[in-house]
């Protein structure tokens, strides 16, 4: 059994897609790690607090944190649907990603440190 077994998407449009509900509710309890797969000078500009940074340029699925389930995002949600994929063929079950990025998470309010 995964950990997002039994999670809601929240309405996100797929089961690989998280929504701003459910990933906001997540990153106040701590309960996901968020991966931010932009490039280091884009994560240095502003990102969601709490998130670390593992570039796509050099993204390696077995860098990802294994004591949590992990939600990826990026700019716009093509970076993080990459690496996505990336984790999937790699055996990496209890991942999902943001759709939105960061321009969506800005949209519905979230904030950025």
């Amino acid at each position: 059994m995964g950990l997002f077994d039994g999670s809601s998407s929240g309405g996100a449009a797929s089961p690989d897609e998280v929504s701003f509900p459910a990933l906001a509710a997540a990153l106040k309890t701590d309960s996901w790690t968020l991966v931010d797969v932009r490039e280091a000078q884009e994560f240095d500009a502003g990102h969601v607090a709490g998130s670390v940074n593992l570039p796509l340029s050099s993204f390696d699925p077995t860098d990802l944190p294994k004591d949590r389930p992990v939600v990826l995002i990026c700019r716009s949600g093509v970076r993080s649907a990459t690496a996505l994929s990336r984790a999937r063929g790699a055996g990496v079950a209890d991942i999902k990603h943001y759709r939105g990025g960061v321009l969506g998470w800005a949209n519905e309010g979230g904030e950025f440190v």
